[in-house]
């Protein structure tokens, strides 16, 4: 490194964001995550112990990944490398690899090398990387807010462990507001500010667990922010209120608060309770999902969930699903809205889910077994000499449009597939069918 090089890292070490100024240097610094880095946890000891093997953190941004990397970094004897996988590629990698080997076979030293944002790797940049990950060429550090299970190729992640951080709690939020606040070294304690309670209360409630986000507001709230008579810069509730401006909504529609989220939207509706149903679909709204894929997930759960016990249910879902189409937004949030309290206050049965899975089973496990003759078409010359249709009785010519015949293959005939519950309508059908009984005894 020159001195050009040497001046120029300085300058960014102070005029880099508030909270990457503020990162902590070791573990006793760290605020939050105490489920894996509380004392005695195995993250804890491996990095105290510096026997850190290769690890992927998960979680929201702003929750301290980049942050522990950071701490291990400053602990481990060592080589320490990072690399942001939405700028680098494989040639960064070879570069990685070749000095990892080089620092070993000269010093005996290993290295551990960082990716944030690893997900961003397609398969053959991921797959480059396992043959050094598996000798221990490089001890690798992955960091990603997407799924891991989702995003990094199997053979990655039979090879790393998996800590999930979660996000911060609000008072985990405020230590570090209160921390930047007076810190005059890292921090903003030179400037002289005063963190007003409502404003903290907000910041730390509104970051939703988000350290960054609350770390950039205050910042952007004490650079911009005149000075009181006293001298002093006052962050007040409106003024926290205006550097936020909108609660950030933890969501992504390729990730993993997708599959989160739509899974509590349908097991709401399934459970039958409308406002935690309209909560989810809110949610999904501001972030801006698509509505037909929301109108068909609640068609899904109208015949899924519903079913029989109230056929009108699937009725509702599909024609939200045209309107939507019709009328589009803001507006089709009321439809939406109409169709997912339906089905949520709708009496459920998954009898006819369950009836088609039975059925399913049995064709994939037996023999495909023979239509009954009297059954089978006959609209065509020379069925009457095959037998086909022969000794078909025609349902509408007997009382009631019922007669009592054979309509299961003979090596199916005890088969039930369809088993209707007591609930909405479905009590109607299962009464039905119970009368048809008569039929069959007489």
């Amino acid at each position: 490194m020159d001195l050009f090089d040497y001046m120029r890292e300085q300058n960014q070490e102070k005029e880099a964001p508030l909270a990457s100024r503020l990162r902590p240097v070791t573990l006793e610094e760290v605020v939050g995550q105490q489920h894996i880095i509380g004392k005695g946890k195995l993250l804890y000891r491996a990095i105290k112990a510096d026997t850190l093997s290769s690890v992927l953190f998960y979680g929201p941004p702003g929750t301290g990944k980049t942050t522990l990397a950071k701490v291990v970094a400053n602990t481990t004897s060592a080589s320490f490398t990072q690399i942001n996988a939405t700028a680098a590629g494989k040639k960064d990698m070879e570069e990685v690899v070749r000095q990892a080997k080089d620092t070993a076979g000269m010093y005996g030293k290993k290295t551990i090398l960082f990716i944030d944002e690893i997900h961003r790797f397609n398969k053959g940049q991921q797959d480059y990387l396992l043959p050094f990950v598996e000798d221990g060429t490089v001890v690798l550090i992955g960091a990603t807010t997407e799924n891991p299970y989702f995003e990094v190729n199997g053979a990655l992640l039979s090879r790393s462990v998996i800590f999930e951080l979660k996000p911060l709690s609000s008072e985990d939020i405020k230590v570090l507001l209160l921390r930047a606040v007076s810190d005059e070294e890292k921090g903003m304690g030179a400037y002289g500010a005063v963190l007003l309670p409502d404003a903290l209360e907000f910041l730390a409630d509104a970051s939703n667990g988000d350290a960054r986000s609350a770390l950039n507001a205050l910042e952007l709230g004490i650079l911009t922010t005149e000075r009181g008579k006293d001298g002093k810069i006052y962050i007040s509730l409106p003024v926290a209120e205006e550097c936020i401006q909108k609660r950030a909504i933890k969501y992504d529609k390729s990730g993993d608060n997708h599959y989160d989220v739509i899974s509590a939207f349908i097991k709401s509706m399934r459970g039958s309770d409308p406002d935690a149903a309209v909560y989810y679909l809110a949610r999904m709204l501001a972030a801006g999902e698509d509505i037909r894929f929301i109108a068909r997930r609640i068609m899904i759960c109208a015949s899924e969930d519903v079913g029989m016990a109230d056929s009108n249910a699937l009725n509702v879902a599909v024609s939200a699903c045209l309107a939507i189409e019709r009328v589009g937004m803001p507006e089709a949030q009321i439809i939406l809205s109409h169709a997912v309290i339906y089905v949520a206050t709708a009496p459920k049965s998954n009898a006819s889910c369950l009836a088609i899975g039975r059925a399913a089973k049995k064709v994939s496990n037996t023999r495909t077994a023979q239509v009954p003759a009297h059954l089978r078409d006959s609209h065509y010359p020379g069925a009457g000499r095959l037998e086909r249709g022969i000794g078909y009785q025609y349902a509408h010519d007997y009382p009631g449009h019922y007669v009592a015949q054979q309509y299961l293959p003979d090596e199916l005939l005890d088969e039930h597939f369809y088993e209707p519950t007591e609930n909405g309508c479905e009590k109607q059908v299962l009464s039905y069918l119970e009368s048809l009984k008569q039929y069959k005894n007489n």
